[in-house]
């Protein structure tokens, strides 16, 4: 059975999707970007942008009562290929080994300009 996961502490979708679902122990969340739960506001430059982000994702999973090291598989989306490493470092440091598997691909074009975007499957 589907279950919709929610929380406060992330932003509120601004579409016709939900933060996260779980469905047989998977926990498969939306795409988070850089926007401020508090404020709905995206949060200014890169750096910024992909600490919020993670920081997004860390709070759907605590909500779904699993952590980042359930993380099986992420996806990165980013508005420049260029930003790839700055990126990867922040994404590294709210990971423990070892690390999920991972795709990062250069896209056109992100919601409310958004740089970076991240979704991630997790296992409970």
């Amino acid at each position: 059975m589907k279950k919709i996961i929610h929380t406060n502490q992330a932003p509120e979708a601004i579409g016709p999707y939900a933060q996260a679902v779980e469905i047989d122990s998977f926990i498969y969340t939306s795409g988070q970007i850089g926007l401020d739960p508090a404020t709905g506001e995206m949060v200014e430059g890169l750096e910024n942008q992909t600490h919020q982000v993670m920081r997004n994702v860390t709070a759907i999973l605590e909500a779904a009562e699993v952590n980042t090291g359930n993380i099986i598989k992420a996806m990165i989306f980013l508005q420049n290929m260029d930003d790839f490493s700055v990126v990867n470092e922040i994404y590294a440091s709210y990971l423990e080994s070892p690390y999920p598997a991972r795709s990062a691909v250069e896209v056109a074009r992100m919601p409310k300009g958004a740089l970076v975007e991240v979704e991630v499957i997790a296992k409970k």
